[in-house]
Formats: structure tokens, sequence, C-alpha cells
């Protein structure tokens, strides 16, 4: 139970998570009824010569074969031959995504966009006359179904860190809470890496620690964790007591749309830094399309063995979307990261692209051209 006397106190906020099932895929079914129960893949072509095709989203047909997001599409087709793979409408994703939050902002404007298909909702106001916060997610659920023909699932609870994870309770099509009374048992037993903000180096360092759960995480003291990973282990201490101070933020600015990969093995390679690279510069590109934006700077981030960081950048005068606009800065970048001629301590064992000085769409002067919607997608739920 949170202490009484914490940031939950008298005024425990009211949580809404909801997220689109298989959004991209599940649009693809609605609108083509002969796809209803197949196996049905979002993403680029996994003939792609090049091997950049990867799986945006996939059916929940698809997934039974082990297919997920990010894959690429070569991988999911010997997986799964039969499969049906199709080439992103954006534009379609999008009609529907607006027709959602529209639905979401009726029952609160404290609604926290994340991407097309998911949001948070604050609805502690809306409950202030005894309707409860599960109710609101029900009729949330019922109404998304009754008007675009999709499904999604919601979870409801105190905190952003905790609603998030009782979405995907049950998915697809389900709806879960997590009172407060409840929240430090439910989380108890899950693996550290399900936490906002743990990564897979994070889960690789708390391993080594002996740590494996958050019932774990919550036995480590403050000072250990503070000590071992700076301001992130306070973040880490409390949000394995269920505290998390995030508030929805409506207007929220988005800075930067990026990734970075932690590999298992470090890189030394650097024409496969290069490849890994370009390939990532794929997944910001469909990124930045699915947010509908644009930006003008490239950054690059490589992360030595000894957890030296170092990161490179380069502003354009023309707005970049493009995989190709992203990946032929990568060179440069990547030769000013890590120059010719440094030893061999110089792999990398993170490496990480992304695209700042943000614009929407909307405002990019028509003569930079138009967006090419049917870039590689990527998901990067």
């Amino acid at each position: 139970m949170p202490d009484p006397h914490s940031e939950h106190g008298a005024k425990l906020r009211k949580i809404i998570h909801v997220d689109m099932d298989a959004f991209f895929a599940a649009v693809e079914q609605r609108d083509q009824p002969e796809l209803r129960g197949q196996p049905v893949i979002v993403g680029g072509d996994p003939g792609d010569p090049g091997g950049r095709g990867v799986v945006a989203t996939c059916s929940y047909e698809a997934r039974r074969f082990g297919i997920h997001s990010a894959m690429t599409a070569a991988r999911a087709r010997s997986l799964c031959p039969q499969a049906i793979f199709l080439r992103p409408r954006m534009e379609a994703y999008r009609e529907v995504s607006r027709q959602v939050m529209g639905i979401l902002r009726c029952y609160t404007p404290l609604v926290e966009p994340l991407s097309l298909d998911e949001a948070f909702l604050d609805v502690s106001a809306a409950t202030a006359d005894g309707v409860l916060a599960v109710q609101i997610a029900r009729e949330i659920r019922a109404r998304i179904e009754r008007e675009t023909g999709l499904t999604a699932s919601a979870g409801v609870s105190y905190n952003k860190l905790l609603a998030k994870l009782a979405s995907d309770w049950r998915k697809p099509n389900g709806l879960f809470v997590v009172p407060p009374e409840h929240g430090l048992a439910f989380l108890a037993p899950l693996s550290v890496g399900k936490l906002h903000g743990v990564g897979p180096a994070t889960v690789k360092k708390l391993l080594s620690m002996e740590i494996h759960t958050v019932l774990d995480l919550r036995n480590a003291s403050r000072e250990a964790l503070i000590a071992q990973f700076g301001k992130a282990g306070l973040w880490f201490y409390e949000i394995a007591r269920g505290i998390d101070r995030r508030p929805v933020q409506p207007s929220h600015q988005r800075k930067s749309v990026g990734t970075e990969r932690t590999f298992p093995k470090n890189l030394a390679d650097p024409q496969v830094m290069l490849a890994t690279l370009q390939q990532m510069a794929g997944q910001v590109s469909a990124r930045l399309q699915a947010l509908g934006l644009a930006g003008r700077t490239v950054s690059i981030k490589a992360r030595f063995p000894d957890f030296a960081t170092v990161t490179r950048a380069h502003t354009d005068a023309q707005t970049i979307w493009r995989t190709e606009a992203i990946s032929a800065c990568l060179p440069g970048l990547l030769a000013k990261a890590i120059p010719a001629g440094l030893p061999v301590h110089a792999s990398v064992r993170l490496l990480g692209v992304a695209v700042s000085g943000l614009v929407n769409v909307e405002a990019v002067p028509p003569d930079t051209g138009q967006m090419n919607l049917l870039e590689d997608a990527v998901d990067l739920r």
C-alpha cells in the first residue's frame, strides 16, 4: 500500500493507459475482410536485397509464429512463409488515430499520446463525482470498438508506470486494474526488464547484482542503487515501490526521435557498425513518419566498453525524415565518433541514431518535397 504521506497520499491520481491492439495490422484486417484470421505483417519487403525491411507490427495470428515488431522481414518470412506482407498506409493509420484520440479527449483534456496507437489519460477530475476510473475505461474501449471497428486494451492504476503495465496484462482486447492496495504485490514478481527506463544494458548490470525481479530491486538499498546508476538509481528505487510522479502531459513537446541498441558482444568492425546504424536509420525514419514529424539534426551515439560515451551530430538546412537522408549522414558521423587508427579497445557496446530539431510535417515548406509514406515502418513499442 502506498505511504499516505507520499506523493500518492490522500489524493490518488486515476490514470488510464489505452493501447490499440496490433494497430496497423488491425486496420488492414478491418479494411480488407479477407485478411481476418490471417497472419498479416505490416512493414518492409522480405525480399529487400539490402535486408533493411523490418516488421512494423503484425496480427496476433502472425505473433503465434514468434514474429514481433522490429524483426527483419526476411526473418519473419522464414518463420511464417504463408504470412501476408503489406506496405504501411500511414495516412490511414493517422486518420484512425485522430478518431481514437478524439474519443479519449471526450473524457478528459489530460490526454498524452505516446504514439499513434497509445495514450495516457488522467481522469482524476472525471471521477470526482463518484464515477469509477474502470467505468470510464470500459466506456472508452466500447466506443473505440463501436466507432472504429477496432479493439483496444486498457490499464487503470494510480500512476503511469502501473497503468501501462496493466494495459499489457490482458492483451488483446482486455482491461486490467491495479488498485493502490495491490500495487506492490503486482510489481513484486515482474522481471526488472518490464520497468519503464530499464533497458537491456541496465538489466544486464542488475542481473550481475543478483537483481532479477522487482522485489529484488525493492530489497536493494537506495545508496547501493545510486552508487551504481547515479540519478537513475533513485528512479529505480522509487518505481520498485510503485512510486511514479510523472504527470500526464497533454502538451508534451518531443525533442527528438531515435533508437539505440546495446549489443551482447561488442562491435569492433566499422563496417558492421555502419550497417547497424543504417538499419536503425530506417526505424527512426518510420517513427518520424508515424508521428508526422521531420527534423534538421541527425546524431549518433557510441558507448565504449568502459562506458565512455560520445555523440556526434550533423545539422542540415533541409528537413530530414527519409531513411536515405538519415543514412547519408552516418558514415561521416561514425568516422568522427570513432576515428580510424584507434586501438582495438575502441569497439562499441552501444550505438544509437536520433533526429532532433523537430517540426510538424504541416510546417515543412512545400518545396522540400512530401514525406514518403512507403518507407519501412517500425512500431517501437
